[in-house]
């Protein structure tokens, strides 16, 4: 217990297949037009204690870690674990986009690949996209957002085993690009998995990779200075596609410094209440200012995964129209 911001952290399995319980009218709009809960910096509940600091980080961090381990490595953890359930319980919650940042560790003279957020995790990417596949077979109607991120270390050799390992993976279940991910299209062809990948030359070479989608980070402390952020650049309007509306809070080392007993884990609990409030407020949709995918940190607390759930029931097509040679209807906005 970390006193009275703690919230119990629980998996409703009752969203573990929301995707196939939605209403039919539904089933005709992208994906990019549905509210979809994400969970942000997914892997982390499985950081490794004894990992050295990733080769991204800063000289800085990298020099007091080294001379002041016993003190440093616990902070390091406590600010970068942004995640408790595993990937197959955030799946089992409802989650629907998985944020992961991959990387080789430096002088690993071995081929595998690791998740990372200032250090490195226990498990390698590959072991983790076969329970993701497992859990995808025993919910055959839902839809999985993988955005591969970061590349820390990556060589193109290790970019092209990365793909290989996606394609042997999920084989048919990969989604191209050029098709338009609707929930009825997928499930007609049997496509369950949308593999954003943050390397443009890559994506070229690879029809199954989607671009990297946009995700509106705030970088801040506060929570009212996050959802003010958010506002801004809904006004500026959404992107066309997927897009990710970031709800995590971030720490700097100033307030490390002023909160020298706290966590991200509390700084984040204690900004839900007034975050459930601005997601519940929001519209999916085409339109300038409706949103798309909503990520947080934590995200067994406080009903947000259902919270961004619930969006979909504002959605109302206001009418039907049969797409020429198409076969299945099609829901225009007005």
């Amino acid at each position: 217990m970390e006193g009275p911001v703690q919230i119990s952290v629980h998996v409703c399995h009752e969203n573990g297949q929301w995707m196939s319980r939605l209403p039919e009218k539904l089933w005709d709009i992208p994906l990019y037009n549905l509210a979809l809960p994400g969970s942000h910096d997914t892997m982390t509940y499985c950081l490794d204690e004894n990992s050295a600091v990733s080769g991204n980080e800063s000289k800085l961090v990298k020099f007091l870690n080294k001379c002041m381990p016993c003190i440093v490595h616990p902070i390091i953890m406590k600010w970068s674990t942004t995640q408790v359930l595993t990937v197959t319980e955030q799946l089992e919650a409802g989650v629907r986009y998985l944020d992961f940042r991959i990387a080789h560790k430096a002088n690993d003279p071995s081929m595998n690949l690791y998740f990372v957020h200032m250090v490195y995790t226990t498990v390698t990417v590959k072991d983790i996209l076969w329970q993701v596949l497992r859990w995808l077979e025993t919910h055959p109607q839902e839809v999985v957002i993988l955005a591969c991120r970061n590349f820390d270390g990556l060589t193109k050799k290790l970019h092209c085993l990365l793909i290989a390992c996606l394609k042997e993976i999920f084989q048919c279940k990969l989604c191209p690009r050029n098709v338009v991910p609707t929930l009825r299209t997928m499930w007609q062809r049997g496509h369950q998995v949308i593999v954003s990948y943050e390397e443009d030359v890559e994506v070229e070479e690879h029809c199954e990779l989607w671009p990297a989608i946009p995700y509106w980070w705030g970088n801040k402390t506060a929570t009212r200075a996050l959802i003010q952020y958010l506002e801004r650049m809904k006004r500026m309007g959404r992107p066309e596609k997927f897009f990710v509306a970031g709800i995590n809070l971030t720490e700097n080392l100033r307030y490390i410094l002023v909160h020298p007993f706290g966590s991200l884990k509390k700084m984040t609990l204690q900004s839900l209440p007034c975050l459930k409030i601005w997601i519940k407020q929001q519209y999916p949709g085409p339109k300038k200012e409706c949103i798309n995918i909503v990520a947080g940190d934590f995200i067994g607390n406080d009903d947000f995964v259902k919270d961004v759930i619930e969006l979909n029931t504002k959605i109302n097509p206001p009418f039907r129209c049969q797409s020429k040679g198409a076969g299945i209807n099609s829901f225009v906005f007005s």
